[in-house]
């Protein structure tokens, strides 16, 4: 059982940036995917691995660092397309993850031609293999998430741009949040089950919110306002390109559906900013120049004003599910 079992997503310690980024790909996965930034040692796969348990089929699927590109796509049998009639098919890795997660570690020391390629099947959804005349097609609808350590060696800007958010994880973790990621690792992995048991409250309502925000999200507008704040902010930002403008705009409205509201509003667009933008500025690693705020009406000016809510916004409580708790919208606090 214990292969079959991730650590929840809801019992990690810290990391609330690369949470949220996760959590947002998994309400719309057309925003293209994460790519992680950082150190070995910082969790990436366990956060990767939970994030296949808030999608609808759990799956979670590893693209080997040697694979070739059959490996990848799939194989097509030509001897049996002649003698059948038909293209026999044998899946590969793509095909695998349809529905849930492909994961990719150390995607930078990946062959160029093979990033290119996982990428526009993670765009389009869909797979296309041809060999001599013959063709298959299957559907590959997966959240993708991408690590790398830059001490490692970059991916080339290009590559760069076409993840949708990225998150960098770093710094030196304090001595209580370290006490309690190495308590929980050590009682996940002494008794699995029991673990998840545990944290399967917490990790229902979180697999909950995350439902209903899949649901909301068709109802709320791309609208020309926060549009138009986007464009404005990119052009600022020296953004190259217009991705990063379409990848803001739809991660800003799944973070809408997230916190439960009806419309893209400023602290929607506020909250993935740095997500969509900081691989892609024309100095990487640079806080963008500020541009002018966009005027705000009287009432989204209220709507902003309350505090101490955090990037995880509120949801409302019509919005949450029967006998859960308040604490639901936040990550939860165990000790």
């Amino acid at each position: 059982m214990t292969d079959t079992l991730h650590f929840p997503l809801s019992a990690v310690v810290g990391a609330d940036d690369l949470k949220l980024a996760l959590c947002l790909t998994a309400i719309d996965p057309k925003i293209g995917g994460v790519l992680i930034e950082g150190p070995r040692g910082m969790a990436k796969s366990t956060l990767a691995r939970g994030l296949a348990d808030l999608l609808a089929s759990g799956q979670f699927v590893t693209l080997p660092l040697g694979a070739t590109e059959e490996r990848l796509v799939g194989t097509l049998d030509l001897d049996a397309a002649l003698g059948e009639g038909r293209a026999q098919f044998s899946p590969g890795v793509l095909a695998k993850a349809d529905g849930g997660v492909l994961y990719v570690d150390e995607v930078n020391l990946l062959p160029d031609h093979l990033v290119d390629l996982l990428l526009d099947v993670a765009a389009s959804g869909t797979n296309l293999i041809e060999r001599d005349g013959i063709s298959h097609r299957h559907p590959a609808r997966f959240v993708l998430i991408g690590t790398m350590n830059p001490e490692e060696g970059e991916l080339r800007p290009q590559l760069l741009d076409r993840f949708g958010l990225n998150v960098v994880l770093g710094g030196l973790t304090l001595p209580l949040e370290r006490g309690q990621i190495i308590r929980r690792r050590l009682d996940f992995d002494t008794d699995p089950q029991a673990f998840c048991a545990q944290w399967e409250p917490e990790q229902q309502a979180l697999r909950t919110r995350c439902e209903q925000a899949r649901a909301a999200l068709a109802s709320i507008p791309l609208d020309d306002q926060a549009l138009e704040w986007i464009t404005q902010r990119c052009f600022a930002a020296g953004v190259d390109g217009l991705r990063a403008d379409l990848v803001w705009l739809r991660a800003a409205r799944a973070h809408a559906a997230w916190r439960g509201a009806a419309a893209i509003g400023e602290q929607d667009i506020d909250a993935v900013a740095e997500f969509a933008l900081r691989h892609r500025r024309r100095e990487l690693g640079t806080p963008a120049p500020q541009s002018s705020p966009a005027p705000q009406s009287p009432a989204a000016q209220a709507g902003n004003s309350s505090e101490g809510q955090g990037q995880w916004g509120e949801m409302p409580a019509q919005a949450l599910p029967t006998g859960a708790r308040r604490e639901v919208p936040s990550w939860p606090k165990k000790p």
